[in-house]
């Protein structure tokens, strides 16, 4: 494979990456990671609960999702960089770091000893593209946390689920949609690695939690323990971002092109 060119992120794009929760009105659901609203969240709390209105209607079989950053801005341009331009140094140098910081908030929840399972593409896919990014972030979110913290022993299965079925673009489709087109689409090839083993799965964004869903369906279904759900970006809901953040056509414009190389307005760049 021809080596990958060169990638410049400067460190005031990377500064901008902003955390979840990080003011007292991004109140997340305890499930799923999505933001809740002031109204939802007040209302969540007089009910006693911290979920949102679509994990109490209809929970998801993952326990716990977790997520670094919205996925908006300088995080969406870093993770484009890395799936349509193939730069894979951004994940080394940038989003591992927010991967790892991602996967501890779980820490007190998930157990010690952990299997690592990437989100799979379908296999024409990711022969096309040249990897699975979700794997990528898997491997370096691995190294960052056995450094950070030995006490969890991490262990990379990225063959024990794998996508069977070639579903069209999902970010074209509404919630009930990308369900529906999900449904049947991954399997767990490797029983044994799961079995009554508590799972990390990795991808690189959660947008309407479909996928996790579904992967998580399948690996409880095959004896996994418990299913938490590790991603670098989430995109919150049209109720609590503003339409020209997060509406359809946004995501089809970002999906469907390039993305552009990060350049920097101010600041020293890292290059890697």
């Amino acid at each position: 494979m021809a080596a990958l060119a060169p990638v410049r992120v400067c460190e005031a794009c990377v500064a901008r990456v902003g955390t979840q929760a990080a003011t007292e009105q991004d109140v997340l659901c305890t499930r799923c990671g999505d933001a809740l609203g002031m109204e939802s969240a007040r209302f969540a709390a007089a009910m006693g609960v911290g979920e949102c209105t679509m994990c109490r209607l209809a929970p998801p079989q993952f326990d716990r999702a977790v997520a670094h950053a919205n996925y908006e801005d300088e995080m969406r341009r870093m993770l484009h960089l890395l799936k349509f331009e193939g730069m894979r140094g951004v994940a080394e140098y940038v989003l591992g770091d927010a991967m790892a910081a991602a996967a501890q908030k779980l820490r007190g929840d998930a157990a010690d000893e952990l299997v690592v399972v990437p989100v799979p593409l379908f296999a024409a896919r990711e022969k096309a593209r040249g990897f699975n990014q979700a794997k990528v972030l898997a491997e370096v979110m691995i190294k960052r946390l056995r450094k950070l913290d030995p006490r969890w022993t991490l262990s990379l299965q990225g063959q024990a689920l794998s996508r069977v079925k070639d579903t069209r673009a999902l970010y074209s489709l509404n919630p009930t949609q990308r369900r529906a087109s999900l449904k049947g689409a991954f399997r767990v090839a490797d029983a044994e690695a799961v079995r009554g083993r508590e799972v990390l799965l990795i991808d690189d964004i959660m947008t309407t939690g479909a996928t996790a869903r579904e992967c998580a369906r399948v690996l409880k279904r095959a004896g996994a323990a418990k299913v938490w759900v590790v991603t670098a970006a989430r995109a919150q809901p049209e109720s609590v971002l503003s339409t020209a953040q997060h509406d359809d056509e946004s995501f089809a414009i970002w999906d469907a092109v390039p993305a552009r190389v990060i350049e920097p307005e101010v600041g020293r760049r890292v290059s890697f």
